[in-house]
């Protein structure tokens, strides 16, 4: 790590840079372990809070085609440096802020700095990770450093609420990139491993027509439910917006010569398109984090903040225990098919949905919703790990990252989104059916039960949340399903990442061509 000064001893350095890649990672635009105090304090909707997460998340996911551009241009302590900044001032800013349509451009701005930093922070290390750059020893150590953070996260937010005030997480934040700014300014030097290539050939439009076709999907599927979907004008105005940026995402992508996303993405490798669909309907099925357990935990449980919030240790564990059993599959056992993990990774998650089923009732304790919890958490890093190596696997470099960043867009926006808005249509229609057709019976059985039973709000969302997680168990089994069928090595040998020195070479080549 010739970036880091003598001074700092070599055992320390790749550590020190794990901690940084942690502290961007801790970093976001709202917090949602406090969101009820962000609702509460701000006098925002829900779905306010909610579209600060997806901006964020919008960024983050765009700038993946950039990354390695930012790495040729910029020295490692410019980008850190920047990147942390930028994290720094959007967090002070984003606690204070309330005009929506600045907040959203804040927090998309903040998850652009959120994953240059961390990229900069793993790329440097991976080597020290790896020594072959192997994807399959890389992807279940990082996903380890991002599931802790965003597991801590949730908690300290949690936490700093329940003192008194949510801005807190973001002064800690703040101060936490204060101290990453100091050792960057006094450790770490300008250190280029080759002649910097300027920024050229780079189509900008396309990429602010895909910020916008993001933020507009994420938009109507945050929002839909609150319009009534297309019983609002303003929802077939932003679908026809939708149609609209697409033509013209398209458009450019058949006629620009080096558009921000090439259509061979989709087009020339195998297996690509099937790893998309697969990843997005994935995600939708984990939608039931963020829908069901809320309103089972909130609405009908009454559980607080806090108490939620111990719930992600379990989660956390499950995690870890998933990134590491990845690794000793990957490593160990597996020669030449993911599909086997995947397959584990689905049952885990069909294991999850299937005692969520079971044990949604009041008279559940908290320590019987470990397991479960436990299973989502094994579930989600095993499916991830199995996705990301996948993808590396049947593209090429030139390719991967733009790849990448439509694999993220399914993968952290619009998947989740897409469940969530499903759920919580299907929550609605099961509470109305019941309101609609027991009202008489439950009011009868409310009037007469025994003091401390659950009210007739609660006995309906309990109905509706367990109907949900019914009909998520019948996609759990119709995914293991498709795995079986698929049972199929993607590739006869495993796919590394190349030299960094090789990798110089391909994008001055790529850089030359863009010239002409």
């Amino acid at each position: 790590m010739p970036m880091v000064k003598d001074f700092v001893p070599k055992a320390v350095r790749p550590w020190l840079y794990v901690v940084m890649a942690l502290c961007f990672q801790v970093s976001a635009a709202r917090y949602l372990g406090a969101l009820n105090e962000i609702i509460g304090a701000t006098a925002q909707m829900r779905e306010d809070v909610l579209m600060c997460l997806y901006c964020n998340l919008a960024g983050m996911a765009l700038w993946f085609p950039m990354l390695f551009r930012m790495k040729f241009r910029f020295t490692n302590k410019t980008l850190l440096v920047a990147a942390s900044l930028t994290v720094l001032v959007t967090n002070l800013l984003i606690g204070y802020v309330t005009w929506l349509p600045l907040l959203w451009l804040l927090c998309f701005i903040e998850g652009i700095a959120k994953i240059q930093g961390t990229f900069e922070c793993m790329s440097n290390i991976q080597l020290w990770m790896t020594p072959k750059r192997d994807m399959t020893i890389f992807f279940p150590l990082l996903h380890i450093v991002i599931l802790t953070s965003m597991n801590l996260q949730d908690f300290m937010s949690a936490y700093f609420g329940m003192l008194g005030d949510w801005r807190l997480m973001h002064w800690f934040v703040a101060g936490v990139h204060c101290v990453v700014l100091l050792f960057l300014l006094t450790c770490v030097r300008h250190f280029r491993f080759m002649r910097p290539l300027p920024l050229y050939g780079i189509d900008w439009t396309s990429m602010a027509l895909w910020a916008a076709l993001l933020v507009q999907v994420a938009y109507v599927l945050n929002y839909g439910d609150w319009y009534a979907w297309f019983n609002h004008d303003a929802v077939w105005y932003l679908t026809g917006s939708i149609l609209i940026t697409f033509a013209l995402i398209l458009h450019r992508m058949t006629h620009v010569r080096h558009p921000y996303i090439n259509p061979r993405v989709f087009t020339g490798f195998r297996y690509v398109k099937q790893i998309l669909v697969l990843v997005c309907f994935v995600e939708c099925l984990f939608g039931t984090e963020h829908i069901l357990e809320e309103i089972y935990l909130e609405e009908v449980m009454h559980y607080s903040t806090i108490v939620n919030a111990t719930l992600c240790a379990p989660a956390c564990v499950g995690c870890v225990c998933g990134c590491l059993f990845s690794l000793f599959w990957l490593q160990k056992v597996m020669r030449m098919s993911y599909i086997r993990l995947g397959i584990i990774g689905s049952c885990m998650l069909l294991v999850y949905m299937a005692m969520m089923y079971l044990l949604v009732s009041p008279a559940v304790s908290i320590e019987m919703l470990y397991l479960p919890l436990f299973c989502r958490g094994f579930a989600y890093t095993t499916l991830s790990i199995v996705f990301f190596c996948s993808l590396h696997d049947v593209m090429d470099f030139n390719h991967f990252f733009q790849g990448l960043g439509v694999f993220n867009m399914l993968h952290m926006l619009v998947g989740g989104c897409l469940g969530c808005a499903v759920y919580a249509k299907m929550i609605g229609w099961y509470v109305a059916d019941g309101f609609s057709r027991y009202t008489s019976g439950a009011l009868w059985l409310h009037n007469s039960s025994a003091i401390g039973s659950p009210s007739i709000t609660d006995e309906m969302l309990l109905v509706g949340v367990k109907a949900v997680y019914g009909w998520a168990c019948y996609g759990c089994v119709f995914l293991i399903l498709g795995f079986l069928l698929f049972d199929s090595p993607i590739r006869r040998h495993r796919s590394y990442m190349l030299p960094w020195r090789v990798v110089g070479k391909m994008v001055k080549k790529y850089y030359n061509l863009a010239q002409h």
